[in-house]
């Protein structure tokens, strides 16, 4: 371990933390590849940071700033001409008290004063300091310390298992709070963060398989059950108190009352469930999974009604439920859900898994997942105990640039440039593909990305790594082409992922694993 265990041990940092020190570190981290030393630049400046100064810091270093959206956009940022200031003057607990004066406006006038709280900002910040910012407000800096090797730092500083750590973010939802308890108290203080009911917990996430049988072969007997192409939600209870969030940790609660209604008129006083909401038609198909993210985001509409469909149960009425295996949580989850349970079977035999698949896309869904059932609920990382199985293979992957388009496509963006994430920070492309776009993609695709435009190279609009696009392809080869060292085979869009943050976007190694197979 580097640290020496709490933080404050013998007293806190009398003077506060000068903000360039963290930049210096996030550029560092930036600058490294080796994933050692990012987690030993990060854990360094971690042991110099004042207690108060914990939760802000590693918000600022992960990308996703405490207060969230403060309501200013690429275009504000941009637009401000400041000059820089000569000599650094700001700390870290500045920046993040001018981020609640600017989250705090709100009303008529709050543009121009937001546009002056910013400009002051800024214009106490020297260039490196000032860039830094902008790329916070603008989200470019969520790949900067990924929160893998934070969380690496912020055990090391404390003196603490990983795994501690690991499981204290999951339960508590967010990093920044995580680190403070960490370094304050250790162990005893991660431990006694808990799952609330209320407090999202960060979602379990899936790794793929090619079909159910290579699933079933790694993981034994299993929960195969239907993949739906919803949204992906998770819902507490607690009396007639409800409240929804997605997979990044948002609360929808208000726009998505159908599943209020109906997680309310469950028998149960206090839970917590992770599932998916998508629209069905009149024929009971699922709807296109841009209908249901277009009614996620509006009011509630009488044609397409947004159901809930769960496959978790993480609690229920006082008992915690994220270390039981999977065959438990599934027995509470048959109790409590009701109708608005996924179908599916406990199984090792790979004839009835492959039953469950053939109901599953004869009723239009995208396939079956496949769930090792002694396995606890382990979130914020693909591991291998859940995989997807699709019929046509997709990845996630983040679009780089895009090139103007010619012919019928002449003033519409086009060709995209796809990235894979790299786990230790930033993305790595792997393609390009024009393929599968319809005009009203194309159209759209073209006002968005112009949106988030970054520079221009002859026919090649480069843009802010921000934007998921779900990928079909019919493998992945070895290749000198791209930097990755792989391309893709056969690549075409199928959807934009709005719901999806380009820190979920599947990874190099992923992709060089599907190259690899048979």
């Amino acid at each position: 371990m580097g640290g020496a265990g709490p933080l404050n041990a013998a007293g806190p940092p009398e003077d506060p933390t000068p903000l360039a020190d963290l930049v210096a570190t996030a550029d560092g981290v930036a600058a490294t590849s080796a994933r050692s030393a990012k987690v030993a630049a990060l854990s360094e400046l971690l042991d110099r940071l004042a207690l108060d100064e914990v939760t802000a810091a590693v918000a600022f270093l992960t990308g996703e700033p405490r207060q969230g959206k403060v309501g200013v956009g690429w275009r504000t940022v941009v637009g401000l001409a400041v000059e820089p200031a000569a000599v650094p003057t700001l700390t870290v607990g500045d920046l993040d008290a001018a981020l609640d004066a600017l989250a705090a406006l709100g009303g008529p006038g709050s543009a121009g004063l937001r546009e002056r709280l910013l400009s002051d900002l800024l214009r106490r910040a020297t260039a490196p300091e000032a860039d830094f910012v902008r790329r916070l407000l603008v989200g470019e800096l969520r790949q900067g310390a990924l929160e893998g090797v934070m969380v690496e730092a912020v055990a090391r500083s404390a003196g603490v298992p990983s795994a501690a750590v690991r499981r204290a973010h999951m339960l508590g939802g967010h990093l920044g709070p995580t680190a403070t308890a960490a370094l304050s108290g250790g162990e005893p203080a991660l431990a006694a963060i808990g799952l609330v009911a209320g407090r999202p917990v960060r979602p379990m996430l899936a790794s793929t398989a090619p079909d159910v049988a290579a699933a079933l072969a790694e993981l034994g007997e299993s929960s195969v059950e239907w993949k739906l192409d919803g949204a992906r939600i998770q819902v507490h209870r607690h009396g007639d108190e409800v409240a929804v969030f997605t997979r990044n940790l948002n609360e929808v609660t208000h726009r998505l009352p159908e599943v209020v209604e109906a997680v309310r008129a469950l028998p149960v006083d206090t839970v917590v469930l992770d599932g998916e909401t998508l629209s069905l038609g009149e024929d009971d198909r699922p709807r296109s999974f841009q209908d249901t993210m277009a009614r996620f985001g509006a009011e509630r509409d009488a044609v397409a009604v947004l159901q809930p469909w769960f496959f978790d149960c993480l609690h229920r009425d006082g008992v915690d439920l994220v270390d039981e295996p999977l065959r438990d949580r599934l027995a509470v989850l048959d109790e409590v859900a009701g109708r608005w349970r996924i179908p599916g079977v406990v199984t090792d035999d790979v004839a009835a898994a492959e039953v469950v698949q053939a109901e599953a896309l004869a009723a239009g869904h995208e396939g079956v997942m496949v769930k090792a059932a002694g396995s606890p609920y382990a979130a914020g990382r693909r591991g291998k105990a859940w995989q997807k199985v699709k019929p046509v293979h997709t990845v996630d992957l983040v679009v780089l640039a895009v090139e103007w388009g010619s012919g019928r496509r002449r003033g519409w963006l086009s060709n995209l440039h796809l990235g894979a994430r790299d786990p230790d920070g930033g993305f790595v492309m792997v393609g390009k593909t024009f393929k599968g776009l319809t005009d009203a993609l194309l159209a759209w695709q073209t006002e968005r990305f112009l949106a988030l435009e970054t520079d221009r190279r002859d026919h090649v609009v480069h843009v802010r790594p921000a934007q998921v696009v779900e990928i079909a392809l019919d493998g992945v080869q070895r290749s000198t082409r791209y930097p990755g060292g792989i391309a893709l085979r056969f690549a075409r869009v199928v959807r934009y992922r709005p719901d999806k943050a380009p820190a979920e976007a599947d990874t190099i190694d992923t992709l060089r694993a599907l190259g690899q197979r048979p």
